[in-house]
Parts: structure tokens; sequence; C-alpha cells
């Protein structure tokens, strides 16, 4: 995927698509939530962009049900990063079974939660 402007701000979205990124971020803070869990890996890179990567494993379930929860991870990911974010980090959401049914507000609730929490 290509880069995406914020809706709020100027904050540009981009996603990881490299495995690297993904294990870099692993070794980042966490913050557990019920449909979720988000990991934040700061880069001291000077780079301000925030880039965000999807990850939801077999099984939670079939490619449909997969999908889905990273469809919805992203339309969640475009409200909430650009306003409360960490500039200049990787963002990973690992995908839980919650993911699928938890309300969409709820979802909200708990990344602007989780954020917080990681930003300490």
């Amino acid at each position: 995927m290509g880069e995406r402007a914020g809706a709020v701000s100027n904050v540009v979205l981009t996603t990881l698509t490299k495995r690297r990124d993904f294990l870099a971020a692993n070794s980042g803070k966490r913050a557990p939530m019920p449909a979720f869990v988000l990991l934040v890996k700061a880069r001291d890179d000077g780079d301000a962009t925030m880039r965000v990567g999807y990850t939801v494993t077999k099984k939670i379930g079939n490619a449909v049900v997969r999908n889905r929860i990273k469809r919805r991870f992203r339309a969640l990911v475009r409200d909430v990063l650009p306003v409360s974010g960490v500039a200049g980090a990787d963002h990973v959401l690992i995908g839980r079974s919650g993911g699928l049914t938890r309300d969409f507000a709820q979802l909200r609730v708990d990344l602007t939660k989780a954020l917080a929490k990681v930003a300490r």
C-alpha cells in the first residue's frame, strides 16, 4: 500500500510490508487489548512518518475472517492514529478473535487507550 494523508492533520501513514520491520516492532512496547495487541517501536531515524502493520494469524479463522478483521483495523487506524499515534514509530496491530465481533466504537476506545499506555 502507499501513503495516506491523515484526516485531521498532515500526518502521513505508511504500511509496513517487510518482515524485518514487524520483527523489530516486536521488541517495542506492547499494549494488550481484548480485540488486538498493539506493538509500538520508535524508529529513531528522524522521520516523523508513522508506519502501520496488521497481523492476523490462521488461528483466528479462515481468509475471509482474517481479511475482515484487517479491514476493520485499517478503518480504525485511519480514524485514531493521526490524532493519537506516536510520531516516528512503527505501529503493529495483532488481531485477536474479539476483533471481529467487538463494536467499532469500543475498538476506537481500546486503540486510544492502548496508544496512551505505550506513550507513557
